[in-house]
């Protein structure tokens, strides 16, 4: 049986509604979309994380981001680093790997500057693009005043549109991969449309003349996202001229949610990038393979990115090494029979600053309720998602069983994550 192909695509603080076919009136993603409608289309689907390097680790680990040592943000600064990509831990390229795939990382990396957790370290055949963060500007390509772009470990100094640059990389890097019998893993990370919002000047020109009535800084991260999507129409198409598209499993999903001060839209959903609140974690989600996921199907089943990382496994016919918090998600996508297994699910962040200093925050999901720290010096709330889905009613005081069930469960994870060192070892 061949394997199938494997394509990733991740956007950078992607509002949930921040696509035309997640409900935006003012942004059209035409391409976003038709993924959309060729496979399944989740609505209940989150990140492991509020911000990006802690999703990023649960991604190729299929692990809670704090049993990796991941917590917060890995910056370029190390006083202000909040985890360490532990080297116990086998990532998915590694796996697919050993299994007989070609595999490449294309645009952001976000989980260590140097060895051993570069991309080519932690197994990947092939990276072209950003070590760090953020880029101080999308075409300048610095970080405080760095170079953290690379081919492999060779630093480079490109010329362009981070965003075209990565689509023009993975593009050519698919190309290299026509009439292979080996089967390949293309995880393709944009840093669009994270701050700062800049996106060329034609585009933010056609989003101004088309949307008479939206305001500058909407429109600038409209044309940001709408830039991106005409780049992921790039691959798509490339995938079909090439003849992978039939032989290809494609997910696309979102880091974390859409940052408002920006002027995202994270739907109805309370709060944003870097909150616990559903806004700041739930995130648009599809997986497209045809043949083998229906087109124009939907679910409502609650999953998280790091159930992509057994979905994979799953799918490429390799054994899901222990240990993996995820579930995989292929029999659903699949139609096949299955049956949903009741887990607690956790989200966690580690941050800086003063408005954090240092601290950590958590939540924790089991069925329909939910308990929420959204700051490190607030205290817990409860919320039932089913009766209050935008977290309006605090039932901490009048659910106390319930309350003290899921304190009782967070603190086990607590203790759980605690053994792992999220620092770089002497």
């Amino acid at each position: 049986m061949q394997k199938p192909n494997i394509v990733f695509i991740l956007a950078d603080d992607l509002g949930w509604a921040d696509l035309s076919g997640y409900g935006a009136k003012d942004l059209h993603t035409p391409h976003i979309d038709a993924l959309l409608q060729a496979g399944m289309k989740f609505q209940n689907f989150y990140a492991n994380s509020p911000v990006c390097s802690p999703t990023r680790a649960s991604i190729l680990t299929g692990r809670y981001l704090d049993l990796v040592g991941v917590p917060g943000v890995i910056r370029t600064n190390p006083e202000d680093s909040w985890g360490y990509l532990s080297t116990k831990t086998r990532l998915l390229p590694l796996i697919l790997k050993q299994n007989g795939y070609h595999t490449a990382i294309i645009g952001k990396w976000h989980l260590g500057l140097e060895l051993p957790n570069t991309p080519t370290s932690r197994g990947f055949d092939y990276f072209h693009g950003f070590l760090g963060d953020m880029m101080d500007d999308y075409t300048t390509h610095l970080r405080d005043g760095k170079n953290f772009m690379r081919l492999n470990d060779k630093t480079i100094q490109p010329e362009g549109h981070a965003t075209d640059l990565f689509t023009q990389w993975a593009v050519s890097y698919l190309a290299s991969q026509k009439g292979n019998t080996q089967p390949f893993f293309l995880y393709l990370a944009y840093n669009a449309p994270h701050v700062p919002v800049q996106p060329p000047a034609a585009w933010l020109a056609k989003v101004q003349a088309r949307e008479k009535s939206i305001s500058e800084k909407r429109a600038k991260l409209v044309a940001l996202i709408e830039h991106m999507d005409a780049g992921i129409g790039q691959i798509i198409e490339a995938l079909k001229a090439n003849g992978q598209y039939e032989h290809t499993l494609l997910v696309f999903t979102s880091d974390n949610g859409g940052e408002l001060v920006a002027g995202a839209d994270c739907g109805p959903w309370r709060g944003n990038k870097q909150d616990l609140y559903e806004g700041g974690i739930r995130v648009p989600m599809c997986a497209v393979w045809p043949g083998k996921i229906a087109a124009q199907s939907q679910t409502a089943h609650v999953a998280l990115t790091m159930d992509l990382f057994p979905t994979v496994c799953e799918a490429a016919g390799v054994n899901v090494p222990e240990p993996v918090d995820g579930l995989s998600l292929l029999p659903l996508l699949t139609g096949r029979k299955h049956s949903v297994v009741a887990r607690d699910l956790f989200w966690m962040r580690r941050e800086g600053t003063l408005h954090y200093n240092g601290q950590d925050y958590y939540a924790v999901r089991r069925g329909n309720w939910k308990l929420v720290q959204n700051h490190p010096f607030r205290p817990l709330e409860l919320y039932n998602l089913a009766e209050d889905p935008l977290e309006k009613q605090d039932l901490a005081s009048r659910e106390r069983s319930v309350y003290e069930e899921l304190s009782k469960a967070l603190r086990s994870h607590i203790i759980q994550s605690g053994k792992v060192p999220w620092q770089k070892p002497e």
